[in-house]
């Protein structure tokens, strides 16, 4: 696991309070909610003489709730470099999906 994501982990860990975060997790793992899943998109590479001077990576990071009002929702709102994409409910969980650069 690379240092940066290992950041990014103990950043939503505390941005939600709990250890309920997962990054890719395989079929079959039992999931407590509310959490937070994430997975690796891409990568953003800003070039400079040739050479990559800085790379972002993507995130899709899907906050998973019972409560439609959850105010955790806010503090993912008010993460740096993260945007609010699309909502959608599935199996009576309210799934807010976000794009997040680390």
């Amino acid at each position: 696991m690379s240092q940066r994501r290992i950041e990014l982990h103990q950043l939503l860990c505390d941005t939600l309070g709990s250890r309920n975060v997962y990054f890719q997790p395989p079929t079959g793992t039992k999931i407590q909610y509310p959490c937070i899943i994430y997975r690796l998109n891409n990568a953003d590479d800003q070039h400079a003489n040739n050479e990559i001077y800085r790379r972002l990576y993507q995130y899709s990071l899907t906050f998973i709730t019972k409560d439609p009002d959850d105010p955790k929702r806010d503090a993912i709102d008010n993460l740096r470099y993260c945007r609010f994409t699309q909502f959608f409910t599935s199996d009576n969980l309210n799934h807010y999906v976000y794009t997040i650069y680390y």
